[in-house]
């Protein structure tokens, strides 16, 4: 029986005619595992018999249906991670030495007010706020400790 993970993936990849894959579902078991974004080399650190063009095609594949999104940082590789609609609601702790991204969940307090400014910004320039992102930038505890 397949998790209702999978299941979801596998109904997105199928509204873009895409087959959903046993290497396809290997990179989403290894982002879903994750719990942060990763680089393609990281995946591929993590799944070492997966050939690196076919990563970055398969990849590119998920990202294209929407199961996956990259997540923009200031390193050498982009990062990828599941879609927000896969793998929940959250923010992002980047680290500006060393590239690392870390998923953060906000408290609720937090989650409203961030909404409600964003709905009032939006509401000045006639512009509909489907959703929100927050990236704190600094450095992690490895970059900060040396």
């Amino acid at each position: 029986m397949a998790s209702p993970l999978h299941e979801a993936v596998e109904l997105r990849l199928a509204a873009f005619d895409q087959r959903y894959t046993p290497l396809r579902r290997v990179l989403v078991d290894a982002l879903a595992a994750a719990g942060r974004p990763l680089t393609v080399p990281e995946i591929l650190d993590r799944v070492p018999d997966l050939p690196q063009s076919s990563a970055y095609r398969n990849v590119t594949a998920l990202i294209e249906a929407g199961v996956a999104r990259r997540v923009a940082t200031d390193g050498d590789h982009w990062r990828v991670e599941l879609a927000e609609e896969l793998a929940g609601h959250h923010h992002h702790l980047v680290c500006e030495a060393c590239g690392r991204v870390e998923d953060v969940e906000a408290p609720a307090a937090l989650e409203a007010a961030l909404g409600e400014t964003a709905r009032a910004i939006a509401a000045g320039q006639d512009f509909e706020v489907r959703d929100h992102r927050l990236d704190l930038v600094g450095l992690c505890a490895g970059c900060h400790a040396g």
